[in-house]
This record gives structure tokens, sequence and C-alpha cells, in this order.
């Protein structure tokens, strides 16, 4: 009975691979046989009415079936943040720790003058307040059913959101964090669609909000509305466009040496896993055209779009970061706390790849460089959150500065908040 019990067993796990492997190859052979995804970009009914694939255009045959990775829709749990934190690689002297865990697709991250940590969200809708009660980090969500409030700012008492086309004030914010009520719309000259419509806010000296408006494609002539960047008083609604030529911003910070706002851009996809690179930009005058849909990386002509413009036209970057790096939220580091030669330098939360067979970025870098731009130098500053080709732990999607000098990090993939932190042996 036994022997006849074990080749029963044997037969029916040789048809369940057999029936596996039949399955596993049809899949593959109807992937395939598929025609390559591909959507005519330059058609107003695209850019108003986007596909909800709309990034899976453009496929080349090298690179077909890549797609954006889902993150666990409940974050990391405690346990595997702290498992999580034990794998970060850092400079001698630096520590990571997790600062507040449960804060879900956590984006930009603002303060509150009486010390609320205020985070915004991708794709939930939410706004978040962290607050310090004796020593435990309180997290609430203040806002909810937003349209993509990726971004934020406070200033002068006010919390501003901005949830793809609607710039809302919420006046006396930390006094009312259980009823911030409806807010007030200060700003809404922007397109509707959330398809790279998702934003980030930098204020500048004089108050003023430097925004940025993404195509909503991969490539493609952009609509005039986009593929800009903007400086909007959040007083008076008066905008203008101070920069051109820009596909996919999410991520900026004014200088402290100088007032220019320097940005991070991704860069298109399809091309392969090397090219393009992803870049950080300076705006040295109003007007730039940074090169999109025409030139990439400053050196390197679209295949269909160039269209006899040479990359000569363009402002080149600062500094090429990567391909697919997808670099997201950078400061100036202005604390005191980091050792000296951090000073002035830029942090830069790069977000991780998705159309590339092995990811690289999920990381943040240091860079360096002149008030002019000139002379920029980067190294890996924390790394650990990919393992393998294409295995994410986390995500980090922005930095902000605390008062002590430390950094806080936010991580949309593990919904999590870290601080690294800084301190002689």
């Amino acid at each position: 009975m036994k022997s006849a019990f074990n080749r029963s067993i044997f037969a029916f796990a040789a048809i369940a691979l057999l029936a596996g492997t039949t399955f596993a190859s049809a899949q593959q052979q109807t992937d395939k046989n598929r025609a390559l995804k591909k959507y005519e970009s330059g058609t107003k009914e695209f850019w108003t009415h986007p596909p909800d694939d709309w990034f899976l255009g453009d496929e080349t045959e090298a690179q077909k079936g890549l797609a954006p990775p889902s993150g666990p829709p409940t974050g990391a749990s405690d346990t595997e943040l702290a498992a999580m934190m034990k794998k970060i690689k850092l400079p001698p002297g630096f520590k990571i720790e997790v600062y507040a865990s449960n804060v879900l697709a956590a984006r930009q991250m603002a303060w509150g003058d009486k010390g609320t940590l205020f985070v915004g969200s991708f794709g939930l809708g939410n706004v978040y307040a962290i607050k310090d009660n004796n020593g435990k980090k309180e997290v609430k969500t203040i806002l909810k059913g937003l349209n993509m409030p990726t971004g934020l700012a406070f200033q002068n008492g006010a919390l501003y959101v901005i949830a793809v086309d609607k710039l809302i004030r919420y006046d006396n914010a930390e006094a009312n964090l259980d009823n911030l009520g409806s807010g007030k719309v200060v700003y809404d000259d922007m397109p509707s669609y959330a398809a790279h419509g998702w934003k980030y806010i930098a204020v500048d000296k004089d108050g003023w909000f430097y925004l940025p408006f993404g195509p909503p494609f991969n490539i493609g002539i952009p609509p005039t509305s986009v593929s800009q960047i903007r400086r909007v008083d959040p007083k008076t609604g008066n905008a203008e466009i101070v920069a051109l030529g820009v596909r996919n911003s999410v991520g900026g910070d004014v200088d402290p040496r100088t007032g220019k706002y320097w940005f991070t851009e991704n860069a298109r996809d399809w091309i392969s896993d090397d090219l393009p690179s992803d870049k950080l930009n300076m705006i040295s005058k109003i007007g730039e055209h940074f090169g999109y849909p025409y030139c990439h990386q400053g050196n390197l002509p679209d295949d269909k779009f160039a269209m006899g413009h040479k990359c000569s036209e363009f402002t080149p970057p600062v500094f090429n970061l990567g391909a697919h790096v997808a670099p997201l939220g950078m400061k100036f580091y202005t604390g005191s706390q980091f050792p000296a030669e951090y000073k002035n330098s830029i942090l830069i939360a790069e977000h991780g790849s998705w159309n590339r067979h092995k990811y690289q970025g999920g990381r943040i870098v240091r860079i360096t460089a002149g008030p002019d731009g000139k002379n920029a130098k980067q190294e890996i500053f924390a790394s650990g959150w990919i393992e393998g080709d294409q295995g994410y732990l986390g995500r980090p999607a922005d930095i902000v500065l605390d008062k002590d000098g430390s950094i806080l990090v936010a991580d949309d993939w593990a919904g999590a908040i870290y601080r690294i932190s800084y301190s002689k042996k």
C-alpha cells in the first residue's frame, strides 16, 4: 500500500509539474506573441484621457513586459522594519532607525512650527500628521480622499497641500489636526489628469512655491500647460513659468548659497536598461529649456522626437545620476550635526527602477557641486533597500532636515519614516 501510495503521489506531482510547465510555457508564448504596447501620445484625446496603463506604452522587444511593482498594501511590519534597518549601509559614524511606522505610501514631508511632521501620500489620498507623544510617535490621518496629495509645505501657520490640480491651504493647521475642514483653494490653473500630475513643493525665500508639471505620457510632444516648472505665489495665485522641457520632476530645493532652484528629473522609459540617465538640474535663468522631449541626459537626441533639434540647444544637467534610478525628493544639507564636508551637499532620495531588468537606485546619494553647478560629484550615502535583481525592501521618496541636524527619510514602499543621525565615536 505504501508503495502504491507513493507511486500515486509521484504521478500526481509529475502531472502537476507538467501542467505548471505547460501553463508557464503557454504564458511565455502568449507574452512573446502579443504585440508591443504602443500609444499615440501626439493626440489631444490621449492627454485629456490617458489610458490606465499609459506608462507601459512605447515598449521595446528587449524590455517587453516590464511594469511598475506594487508595494505591500499595509506597509512593512515593525519586525520587518527592524530587520531592514540592519541591512542599510551608511558611512562610518552614521546610524539609521525607524522614526515612525504605518505611514502608508509616504511621500513629501514638511515640519509645522510646533514640531508636527506632516506627510503626503501617493495613491491613497491621505495626509498624515506625526506628533511626539512622550517619546512615542503618534501617526494621525488628518485628510482623506484627496487626489494624489504627494506634495505639501508649511508656511505662516498654514499647511499647503497640492492634489494634482489644486493647491489647498489649511489655516492654523497644528491647532486643528482633528478638523482641518475643506481648506481654501489658492491656485488651480493646472491640468486635472493624474498621469505625471502628482507634484512636489519647494519654498523660496520670498515664500513662493516651485511646482513641477509633468506630461501625461512617457514620451511625446507635450501640451503647452505641462513639461515645465512654475513659480507660484500662494498668497495671490500669481504664477510664472521658470523652466521648460522637463519630463517628470518630483523633487527640488532652493540652494541656500544662491537662491537658485535645483531639481531632480526622471528621464523617459523604453530605450534600454542603461539609457537614458535621470538628472539633477539647476535653473540659472528664467525660461531655460532642459531638453524634453527632444534630447535626454544632455547628449542623447530622441530617436523620434528630436525632429532636427541638437542637444546643444538645451540646458545640460548638472549631473547625470544613472538610468532608471528615479530620483525624487532632495535637500541641501544645512544642519550642523553631520561632518563639516556635508554642509550644502545635496542628498537625493532615489526611488529605484521599474523599467529595467536589474533594478538600481533605491538609495540615498550625496552630490557635491559648486554654486554654479560646476564640478559635481556623487557618492552613495545610504543603500541596502534592494535585494537581488528586483527585490525591494523599501523605496526612499523624500528627505527633510530635523531641527537637531539629523535627516528624516520617507519610504512609500514600506510605509515608514526613518531617521539618520551622526555622532563621533
